[in-house]
Protein backbone atom coordinates (compact mmCIF):
# COMPACT_ATOMS: atom_id res chain seq x y z
CA UNK A 1 0.00 0.00 0.00
CA UNK A 2 1.13 3.51 -0.71
CA UNK A 3 1.11 6.78 1.18
CA UNK A 4 -2.18 8.64 1.01
CA UNK A 5 -4.66 10.56 3.11
CA UNK A 6 -4.22 9.65 6.75
CA UNK A 7 -6.16 10.24 9.93
CA UNK A 8 -5.62 9.86 13.67
CA UNK A 9 -6.59 6.35 14.78
CA UNK A 10 -9.21 6.49 17.50
CA UNK A 11 -9.12 4.50 20.69
CA UNK A 12 -11.99 3.13 22.75
CA UNK A 13 -14.29 5.05 25.13
CA UNK A 14 -14.07 5.59 28.87
CA UNK A 15 -13.88 2.61 31.22
CA UNK A 16 -17.55 3.07 32.25
CA UNK A 17 -18.34 1.64 28.81
CA UNK A 18 -16.33 -0.96 26.86
CA UNK A 19 -12.79 0.24 26.18
CA UNK A 20 -10.41 2.89 27.51
CA UNK A 21 -10.48 6.68 27.49
CA UNK A 22 -9.25 8.87 24.68
CA UNK A 23 -9.00 12.50 23.73
CA UNK A 24 -11.66 14.30 21.74
CA UNK A 25 -10.59 15.93 18.46
CA UNK A 26 -9.11 19.39 18.93
CA UNK A 27 -10.34 22.51 17.22
CA UNK A 28 -8.57 23.96 14.23
CA UNK A 29 -8.87 27.79 13.95
CA UNK A 30 -10.62 29.01 10.82
CA UNK A 31 -8.29 30.35 8.15
CA UNK A 32 -8.58 33.96 7.10
CA UNK A 33 -11.55 34.43 4.79
CA UNK A 34 -13.15 31.10 5.76
CA UNK A 35 -16.79 31.31 6.98
CA UNK A 36 -16.91 30.88 10.74
CA UNK A 37 -19.42 28.32 12.00
CA UNK A 38 -21.90 29.32 14.66
CA UNK A 39 -20.93 28.53 18.25
CA UNK A 40 -22.28 25.15 19.28
CA UNK A 41 -22.36 23.09 22.44
CA UNK A 42 -19.19 21.06 22.90
CA UNK A 43 -21.13 17.80 22.46
CA UNK A 44 -22.98 18.87 19.30
CA UNK A 45 -22.74 16.64 16.23
CA UNK A 46 -24.63 17.92 13.19
CA UNK A 47 -27.06 15.73 11.28
CA UNK A 48 -25.22 16.79 8.11
CA UNK A 49 -22.01 15.34 9.52
CA UNK A 50 -23.77 12.05 10.26
CA UNK A 51 -25.32 11.92 6.80
CA UNK A 52 -21.98 12.48 5.11
CA UNK A 53 -20.31 9.89 7.32
CA UNK A 54 -23.03 7.37 6.46
CA UNK A 55 -22.58 7.93 2.72
CA UNK A 56 -18.86 7.25 3.06
CA UNK A 57 -19.48 4.08 5.07
CA UNK A 58 -21.97 2.85 2.48
CA UNK A 59 -19.51 3.42 -0.35
CA UNK A 60 -16.94 1.36 1.54
CA UNK A 61 -19.34 -1.49 2.34
CA UNK A 62 -21.33 -1.57 -0.92
CA UNK A 63 -18.92 -0.30 -3.56
CA UNK A 64 -15.63 -1.50 -2.03
CA UNK A 65 -14.44 2.12 -2.07
CA UNK A 66 -11.28 3.13 -0.25
CA UNK A 67 -12.28 5.05 2.86
CA UNK A 68 -9.66 7.76 2.41
CA UNK A 69 -10.73 8.52 -1.16
CA UNK A 70 -14.46 8.39 -0.43
CA UNK A 71 -14.00 10.60 2.62
CA UNK A 72 -11.95 13.16 0.69
CA UNK A 73 -14.60 13.28 -2.05
CA UNK A 74 -17.49 13.83 0.35
CA UNK A 75 -15.68 16.39 2.50
CA UNK A 76 -15.25 18.46 -0.65
CA UNK A 77 -18.84 17.79 -1.77
CA UNK A 78 -21.88 20.08 -2.00
CA UNK A 79 -22.90 19.83 1.70
CA UNK A 80 -21.27 22.67 3.64
CA UNK A 81 -19.44 21.40 6.70
CA UNK A 82 -17.51 23.47 9.19
CA UNK A 83 -13.96 22.42 9.95
CA UNK A 84 -15.24 20.98 13.21
CA UNK A 85 -17.89 18.94 11.43
CA UNK A 86 -15.30 17.67 8.96
CA UNK A 87 -13.24 16.37 11.85
CA UNK A 88 -16.33 14.70 13.27
CA UNK A 89 -17.15 13.06 9.93
CA UNK A 90 -13.60 11.71 9.85
CA UNK A 91 -14.00 10.46 13.43
CA UNK A 92 -17.29 8.71 12.70
CA UNK A 93 -16.05 7.08 9.50
CA UNK A 94 -12.70 5.82 10.73
CA UNK A 95 -13.88 4.99 14.23
CA UNK A 96 -16.77 2.92 12.91
CA UNK A 97 -14.54 1.13 10.40
CA UNK A 98 -11.78 0.52 12.92
CA UNK A 99 -14.22 -1.19 15.30
CA UNK A 100 -16.63 -2.74 12.77
CA UNK A 101 -16.34 -6.40 13.80
CA UNK A 102 -16.70 -5.56 17.49
CA UNK A 103 -19.67 -3.30 16.76
CA UNK A 104 -21.36 -6.04 14.75
CA UNK A 105 -20.72 -8.52 17.56
CA UNK A 106 -22.38 -6.14 20.03
CA UNK A 107 -25.31 -5.29 17.75
CA UNK A 108 -26.03 -8.92 16.92
CA UNK A 109 -26.57 -9.65 20.61
CA UNK A 110 -29.69 -7.46 20.44
CA UNK A 111 -31.18 -8.67 17.15
CA UNK A 112 -33.68 -11.47 16.68
CA UNK A 113 -32.33 -11.99 13.17
CA UNK A 114 -29.04 -10.67 11.91
CA UNK A 115 -29.90 -10.03 8.25
CA UNK A 116 -30.18 -6.26 7.80
CA UNK A 117 -30.17 -3.91 4.84
CA UNK A 118 -26.63 -2.44 4.52
CA UNK A 119 -27.84 1.09 5.21
CA UNK A 120 -29.52 -0.02 8.44
CA UNK A 121 -26.45 -2.01 9.50
CA UNK A 122 -24.20 1.03 8.96
CA UNK A 123 -26.59 3.33 10.85
CA UNK A 124 -26.54 0.91 13.80
CA UNK A 125 -22.76 0.60 13.64
CA UNK A 126 -22.30 4.36 13.66
CA UNK A 127 -24.86 4.78 16.44
CA UNK A 128 -23.25 2.10 18.59
CA UNK A 129 -19.82 3.63 17.97
CA UNK A 130 -21.07 6.96 19.34
CA UNK A 131 -22.64 5.25 22.36
CA UNK A 132 -19.72 3.07 23.38
CA UNK A 133 -16.56 4.66 21.94
CA UNK A 134 -17.20 8.40 21.55
CA UNK A 135 -17.29 10.38 24.78
CA UNK A 136 -18.42 13.75 23.50
CA UNK A 137 -21.89 12.75 22.22
CA UNK A 138 -24.64 12.26 24.87
CA UNK A 139 -26.26 8.85 24.69
CA UNK A 140 -29.78 10.05 23.94
CA UNK A 141 -28.53 12.44 21.28
CA UNK A 142 -26.72 9.58 19.56
CA UNK A 143 -29.88 7.45 19.64
CA UNK A 144 -32.25 10.21 18.48
CA UNK A 145 -29.99 11.33 15.66
CA UNK A 146 -29.53 7.72 14.51
CA UNK A 147 -33.32 7.37 14.36
CA UNK A 148 -33.57 10.54 12.27
CA UNK A 149 -30.91 9.18 9.97
CA UNK A 150 -32.81 5.91 9.60
CA UNK A 151 -35.99 7.80 8.76
CA UNK A 152 -34.19 9.87 6.10
CA UNK A 153 -32.13 7.10 4.49
CA UNK A 154 -33.95 3.82 5.16
CA UNK A 155 -37.58 4.78 5.68
CA UNK A 156 -40.02 5.13 8.56
CA UNK A 157 -40.39 1.36 8.93
CA UNK A 158 -36.81 1.06 10.23
CA UNK A 159 -36.94 3.80 12.87
CA UNK A 160 -38.42 1.49 15.50
CA UNK A 161 -35.72 -1.12 14.97
CA UNK A 162 -32.87 1.40 15.21
CA UNK A 163 -34.41 3.07 18.26
CA UNK A 164 -35.12 -0.23 19.97
CA UNK A 165 -31.72 -1.80 19.37
CA UNK A 166 -29.70 1.22 20.48
CA UNK A 167 -31.79 1.89 23.59
CA UNK A 168 -31.69 -1.77 24.59
CA UNK A 169 -27.92 -1.76 24.14
CA UNK A 170 -27.75 1.04 26.70
CA UNK A 171 -30.11 -0.63 29.18
CA UNK A 172 -28.93 -4.22 28.92
CA UNK A 173 -25.19 -4.11 28.44
CA UNK A 174 -24.74 -7.43 30.18
CA UNK A 175 -26.11 -9.23 27.11
CA UNK A 176 -22.73 -8.83 25.46
CA UNK A 177 -20.36 -11.56 26.60
CA UNK A 178 -16.96 -11.32 24.93
CA UNK A 179 -14.65 -14.26 24.14
CA UNK A 180 -11.99 -14.99 26.76
CA UNK A 181 -8.36 -14.55 25.66
CA UNK A 182 -7.22 -17.64 27.57
CA UNK A 183 -9.88 -19.87 25.98
CA UNK A 184 -10.21 -18.48 22.43
CA UNK A 185 -7.20 -16.23 21.77
CA UNK A 186 -7.79 -15.79 18.03
CA UNK A 187 -11.52 -15.12 18.45
CA UNK A 188 -10.75 -12.70 21.28
CA UNK A 189 -8.38 -10.73 19.06
CA UNK A 190 -10.86 -10.83 16.20
CA UNK A 191 -13.83 -9.54 18.18
CA UNK A 192 -12.17 -7.11 20.58
CA UNK A 193 -9.90 -5.47 18.00
CA UNK A 194 -11.97 -6.02 14.84
CA UNK A 195 -9.56 -8.26 12.98
CA UNK A 196 -10.82 -10.77 10.41
CA UNK A 197 -10.55 -14.21 12.07
CA UNK A 198 -7.91 -15.48 9.61
CA UNK A 199 -5.74 -12.42 10.31
CA UNK A 200 -6.03 -12.79 14.08
CA UNK A 201 -4.82 -16.37 13.77
CA UNK A 202 -1.99 -15.41 11.38
CA UNK A 203 -0.70 -12.82 13.87
CA UNK A 204 -0.74 -15.36 16.70
CA UNK A 205 1.05 -17.92 14.52
CA UNK A 206 3.69 -15.39 13.47
CA UNK A 207 4.36 -13.53 16.72
CA UNK A 208 2.82 -15.56 19.53
CA UNK A 209 -0.27 -14.60 21.59
CA UNK A 210 1.30 -11.83 23.69
CA UNK A 211 2.92 -9.91 20.83
CA UNK A 212 -0.13 -10.43 18.64
CA UNK A 213 -2.21 -8.83 21.39
CA UNK A 214 0.15 -5.85 21.54
CA UNK A 215 -0.06 -5.44 17.75
CA UNK A 216 -3.87 -5.66 17.78
CA UNK A 217 -4.55 -3.31 20.65
CA UNK A 218 -1.99 -0.61 19.82
CA UNK A 219 -3.39 2.86 19.22
CA UNK A 220 -1.45 6.08 18.69
CA UNK A 221 -3.73 8.86 19.94
CA UNK A 222 -1.43 11.60 18.63
CA UNK A 223 -0.56 9.94 15.31
CA UNK A 224 1.63 12.83 14.14
CA UNK A 225 1.98 13.79 10.52
CA UNK A 226 5.52 13.31 9.23
CA UNK A 227 7.12 15.96 7.00
CA UNK A 228 10.32 15.64 4.99
CA UNK A 229 11.95 18.83 3.68
CA UNK A 230 13.04 18.89 0.04
CA UNK A 231 16.68 19.89 0.44
CA UNK A 232 16.87 20.69 -3.26
CA UNK A 233 14.62 23.70 -2.57
CA UNK A 234 15.20 24.58 1.08
CA UNK A 235 17.58 24.01 3.96
CA UNK A 236 17.03 22.38 7.34
CA UNK A 237 17.37 25.79 9.01
CA UNK A 238 14.87 27.49 6.71
CA UNK A 239 12.42 24.61 7.03
CA UNK A 240 12.53 24.76 10.82
CA UNK A 241 12.03 28.54 10.67
CA UNK A 242 8.95 27.91 8.49
CA UNK A 243 7.53 25.54 11.12
CA UNK A 244 8.29 27.92 13.96
CA UNK A 245 6.91 31.01 12.25
CA UNK A 246 3.65 29.17 11.51
CA UNK A 247 3.39 27.90 15.11
CA UNK A 248 3.55 24.28 14.01
CA UNK A 249 4.69 22.08 16.90
CA UNK A 250 7.32 19.61 15.76
CA UNK A 251 9.83 17.10 17.01
CA UNK A 252 12.62 15.26 15.18
CA UNK A 253 11.57 11.83 13.93
CA UNK A 254 13.41 8.58 14.47
CA UNK A 255 14.61 8.78 10.87
CA UNK A 256 17.03 11.60 10.10
CA UNK A 257 15.39 14.43 8.17
CA UNK A 258 11.90 13.48 9.36
CA UNK A 259 9.78 15.95 11.35
CA UNK A 260 6.81 14.80 13.38
CA UNK A 261 4.16 17.51 13.63
CA UNK A 262 0.92 17.42 15.61
CA UNK A 263 -2.33 19.23 14.76
CA UNK A 264 -0.74 20.85 11.68
CA UNK A 265 -3.94 21.68 9.83
CA UNK A 266 -4.21 21.32 6.06
CA UNK A 267 -0.53 21.18 5.15
CA UNK A 268 -1.23 20.45 1.49
CA UNK A 269 -3.08 23.77 1.22
CA UNK A 270 -0.04 25.79 2.28
CA UNK A 271 1.91 27.64 -0.42
CA UNK A 272 5.15 26.12 0.85
CA UNK A 273 3.79 22.66 0.06
CA UNK A 274 2.67 23.71 -3.42
CA UNK A 275 6.13 25.22 -3.96
CA UNK A 276 7.69 21.83 -3.24
CA UNK A 277 9.53 22.75 -0.05
CA UNK A 278 8.45 19.57 1.73
CA UNK A 279 6.67 16.24 1.35
CA UNK A 280 4.31 14.33 3.63
CA UNK A 281 5.71 10.84 3.99
CA UNK A 282 5.94 8.11 6.61
CA UNK A 283 9.30 7.36 8.20
CA UNK A 284 9.05 3.71 7.17
CA UNK A 285 8.65 4.76 3.56
CA UNK A 286 11.70 7.01 3.79
CA UNK A 287 13.80 4.13 5.16
CA UNK A 288 12.78 1.84 2.31
CA UNK A 289 13.87 4.38 -0.31
CA UNK A 290 17.11 5.23 1.47
CA UNK A 291 18.05 1.54 1.55
CA UNK A 292 18.84 1.87 -2.16
CA UNK A 293 21.65 4.38 -1.38
CA UNK A 294 20.90 6.61 -4.35
CA UNK A 295 23.92 8.55 -5.61
CA UNK A 296 24.34 11.24 -8.30
CA UNK A 297 24.48 9.96 -11.85
CA UNK A 298 22.89 6.57 -11.24
CA UNK A 299 20.09 4.86 -13.14
CA UNK A 300 17.44 3.62 -10.72
CA UNK A 301 14.05 1.95 -11.05
CA UNK A 302 11.14 2.41 -8.66
CA UNK A 303 9.03 -0.44 -10.00
CA UNK A 304 5.69 0.16 -8.21
CA UNK A 305 6.12 3.83 -7.59
CA UNK A 306 2.78 5.63 -7.13
CA UNK A 307 2.10 8.05 -5.59
CA UNK A 308 5.80 8.90 -5.82
CA UNK A 309 7.07 9.47 -2.29
CA UNK A 310 9.94 7.00 -2.52
CA UNK A 311 10.71 8.14 -6.06
CA UNK A 312 11.15 11.66 -4.67
CA UNK A 313 13.58 10.46 -1.98
CA UNK A 314 15.71 8.81 -4.65
CA UNK A 315 15.59 11.72 -7.10
CA UNK A 316 16.40 14.33 -4.46
CA UNK A 317 19.43 12.31 -3.31
CA UNK A 318 20.73 12.39 -6.91
CA UNK A 319 20.64 16.22 -7.04
CA UNK A 320 19.04 16.47 -10.46
CA UNK A 321 21.42 14.02 -12.13
CA UNK A 322 20.93 10.49 -13.44
CA UNK A 323 17.50 8.97 -13.94
CA UNK A 324 14.80 7.53 -11.71
CA UNK A 325 12.39 5.45 -13.77
CA UNK A 326 9.07 5.40 -11.92
CA UNK A 327 6.54 2.81 -13.08
CA UNK A 328 2.99 2.09 -12.11
CA UNK A 329 0.31 -0.15 -13.56
CA UNK A 330 -2.42 2.51 -13.81
CA UNK A 331 -2.24 5.77 -15.73
CA UNK A 332 -4.14 7.76 -13.09
CA UNK A 333 -1.51 6.72 -10.56
CA UNK A 334 1.31 7.59 -12.94
CA UNK A 335 -0.26 11.04 -13.05
CA UNK A 336 0.27 11.25 -9.27
CA UNK A 337 3.99 10.51 -9.72
CA UNK A 338 4.23 13.08 -12.49
CA UNK A 339 2.49 15.73 -10.35
CA UNK A 340 4.74 15.03 -7.36
CA UNK A 341 7.89 15.31 -9.46
CA UNK A 342 6.69 18.56 -10.98
CA UNK A 343 5.76 20.05 -7.58
CA UNK A 344 9.16 19.13 -6.13
CA UNK A 345 11.13 20.22 -9.21
CA UNK A 346 12.59 16.76 -9.88
CA UNK A 347 13.52 16.77 -13.55
CA UNK A 348 15.39 13.47 -13.31
CA UNK A 349 12.19 11.44 -12.77
CA UNK A 350 10.80 9.48 -15.71
CA UNK A 351 7.22 8.33 -14.94
CA UNK A 352 5.74 5.58 -17.10
CA UNK A 353 2.66 3.37 -17.13
CA UNK A 354 3.97 -0.16 -17.06
CA UNK A 355 3.21 -3.59 -15.65
CA UNK A 356 6.35 -4.30 -13.63
CA UNK A 357 5.75 -8.06 -13.82
CA UNK A 358 6.33 -7.98 -17.62
CA UNK A 359 10.02 -8.12 -18.49
CA UNK A 360 11.66 -5.41 -20.62
CA UNK A 361 14.60 -7.24 -22.14
CA UNK A 362 16.30 -4.00 -23.22
CA UNK A 363 16.72 -3.05 -19.53
CA UNK A 364 18.24 -6.31 -18.29
CA UNK A 365 21.23 -5.57 -15.98
CA UNK A 366 21.15 -1.84 -16.75
CA UNK A 367 20.06 -0.45 -13.37
CA UNK A 368 22.34 0.53 -10.50
CA UNK A 369 19.46 -0.20 -8.16
CA UNK A 370 15.84 -1.34 -8.16
CA UNK A 371 13.27 -0.57 -5.50
CA UNK A 372 10.29 -2.92 -5.44
CA UNK A 373 7.66 -1.68 -2.99
CA UNK A 374 5.35 -4.57 -3.79
CA UNK A 375 1.56 -4.77 -3.63
CA UNK A 376 0.70 -6.29 -0.25
CA UNK A 377 -1.99 -6.86 2.36
CA UNK A 378 -1.34 -3.49 4.00
CA UNK A 379 -1.50 -5.06 7.45
CA UNK A 380 1.19 -2.70 8.71
CA UNK A 381 -0.96 0.39 8.15
CA UNK A 382 -4.31 -0.84 9.49
CA UNK A 383 -4.36 1.95 12.07
CA UNK A 384 -4.48 4.74 9.53
CA UNK A 385 -6.39 2.75 6.88
CA UNK A 386 -8.75 0.46 8.82
CA UNK A 387 -10.78 -0.60 5.78
CA UNK A 388 -7.69 -2.46 4.51
CA UNK A 389 -8.14 -5.32 6.97
CA UNK A 390 -11.62 -6.14 5.65
CA UNK A 391 -10.33 -6.44 2.08
CA UNK A 392 -8.05 -9.36 2.85
CA UNK A 393 -8.61 -13.09 3.19
CA UNK A 394 -6.39 -16.15 3.34
CA UNK A 395 -6.93 -16.54 -0.40
CA UNK A 396 -6.09 -12.91 -1.22
CA UNK A 397 -2.87 -13.04 0.81
CA UNK A 398 -1.84 -16.21 -1.04
CA UNK A 399 -2.53 -14.46 -4.36
CA UNK A 400 -0.47 -11.48 -3.23
CA UNK A 401 2.52 -13.66 -2.36
CA UNK A 402 2.39 -15.15 -5.86
CA UNK A 403 2.35 -11.64 -7.37
CA UNK A 404 5.23 -10.58 -5.15
CA UNK A 405 7.24 -13.58 -6.30
CA UNK A 406 6.65 -12.76 -9.97
CA UNK A 407 7.62 -9.13 -9.44
CA UNK A 408 10.83 -10.11 -7.65
CA UNK A 409 11.74 -12.56 -10.41
CA UNK A 410 11.22 -9.92 -13.11
CA UNK A 411 12.57 -6.78 -11.45
CA UNK A 412 15.72 -8.49 -10.17
CA UNK A 413 16.80 -9.00 -13.78
CA UNK A 414 17.25 -5.24 -14.21
CA UNK A 415 19.96 -5.01 -11.52
CA UNK A 416 23.47 -4.79 -12.87
CA UNK A 417 26.31 -6.81 -11.25
CA UNK A 418 27.19 -5.08 -7.99
CA UNK A 419 23.85 -3.27 -7.95
CA UNK A 420 21.21 -3.28 -5.23
CA UNK A 421 17.70 -4.71 -5.05
CA UNK A 422 15.43 -3.44 -2.27
CA UNK A 423 12.16 -5.23 -1.57
CA UNK A 424 9.62 -3.62 0.76
CA UNK A 425 6.01 -3.95 1.84
CA UNK A 426 3.72 -2.30 4.36
CA UNK A 427 2.78 -5.76 5.64
CA UNK A 428 3.60 -7.48 8.91
CA UNK A 429 2.86 -11.01 7.66
CA UNK A 430 5.99 -13.22 7.31
CA UNK A 431 4.70 -14.97 4.18
CA UNK A 432 4.81 -11.64 2.34
CA UNK A 433 8.12 -10.59 3.81
CA UNK A 434 10.98 -12.68 5.21
CA UNK A 435 9.61 -15.94 3.81
CA UNK A 436 9.19 -14.36 0.38
CA UNK A 437 12.77 -12.99 0.40
CA UNK A 438 14.29 -16.27 1.57
CA UNK A 439 12.49 -18.12 -1.21
CA UNK A 440 13.80 -15.57 -3.72
CA UNK A 441 17.40 -15.85 -2.51
CA UNK A 442 17.25 -19.62 -2.62
CA UNK A 443 16.18 -19.59 -6.27
CA UNK A 444 18.41 -16.64 -7.32
CA UNK A 445 21.99 -17.43 -6.23
CA UNK A 446 23.30 -14.31 -7.98
CA UNK A 447 21.88 -12.24 -5.10
CA UNK A 448 23.13 -12.02 -1.52
CA UNK A 449 21.76 -10.21 1.54
CA UNK A 450 23.23 -6.71 1.84
CA UNK A 451 23.29 -5.48 5.46
CA UNK A 452 21.45 -2.24 6.14
CA UNK A 453 23.74 -1.32 9.03
CA UNK A 454 24.03 2.43 9.57
CA UNK A 455 21.27 3.11 7.06
CA UNK A 456 18.93 2.27 9.95
CA UNK A 457 18.48 4.59 12.94
CA UNK A 458 20.57 3.33 15.84
CA UNK A 459 17.67 2.03 17.93
CA UNK A 460 16.37 -0.05 15.00
CA UNK A 461 19.68 -1.71 14.14
CA UNK A 462 19.24 -4.65 16.56
CA UNK A 463 16.12 -5.63 14.59
CA UNK A 464 18.03 -6.39 11.38
CA UNK A 465 18.58 -10.00 10.35
CA UNK A 466 20.33 -10.95 7.09
CA UNK A 467 19.69 -7.58 5.46
CA UNK A 468 16.02 -7.62 6.50
CA UNK A 469 14.11 -5.58 9.07
CA UNK A 470 10.48 -5.93 10.15
CA UNK A 471 9.06 -2.76 11.70
CA UNK A 472 6.05 -2.95 14.04
CA UNK A 473 4.01 0.11 14.94
CA UNK A 474 3.50 -0.70 18.64
CA UNK A 475 7.21 -1.34 19.19
CA UNK A 476 8.93 1.03 16.78
CA UNK A 477 6.63 4.06 16.68
CA UNK A 478 6.18 4.07 12.92
CA UNK A 479 4.12 2.23 10.31
CA UNK A 480 4.45 -1.52 10.19
CA UNK A 481 6.84 -2.12 7.30
CA UNK A 482 9.29 -4.67 5.93
CA UNK A 483 12.57 -3.84 4.15
CA UNK A 484 15.04 -6.29 2.60
CA UNK A 485 18.26 -5.24 0.88
CA UNK A 486 20.09 -7.53 -1.55
CA UNK A 487 23.07 -7.13 -3.88
CA UNK A 488 23.80 -8.87 -7.18
CA UNK A 489 27.26 -10.37 -6.95
CA UNK A 490 29.95 -9.17 -9.30
CA UNK A 491 30.53 -11.50 -12.22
Amino acid sequence: MKDDMRRPPRGPKAPAKPGASRQAPRRTPARQGEPRPERRPENFVSQSARRVALEVLLEVSLQDAYASLALSKHLQGPIFLSERDKRLVTELVYGTLENRIRLDYMIDCYLERRELAPVVRDILRMGAYQLFFLDRVPDMAAVDESVKLARARAGESYTGLVNGVLRTMLRERSRVVYPRPDEEPARYLSVMFSLPPFLAQRLIDAYGPSVALEIAKYRDDEHPMVLRPNLERTTIQDFERFLQSNHIAYAPGTVSGAYRVTQPGEMTARPEYRQGLFSIQSESSMLAARALCARPGQSLLDACAAPGGKTAVLAEAMHGTGRVYAWDLHEHRVALIRAAAQRLGLDNVRPMQRDASMLREDLIQTMDGVLLDAPCSGTGVMLSKPDIKYRQSAESVEALTQTQGRLLDTCSQYVRPGGLLVYSTCSILPEENAERVRAFLESHPAFRPAPLGELLPERLRPLEQDGMVQLLAHRDGMDGFFIARMRRVEE
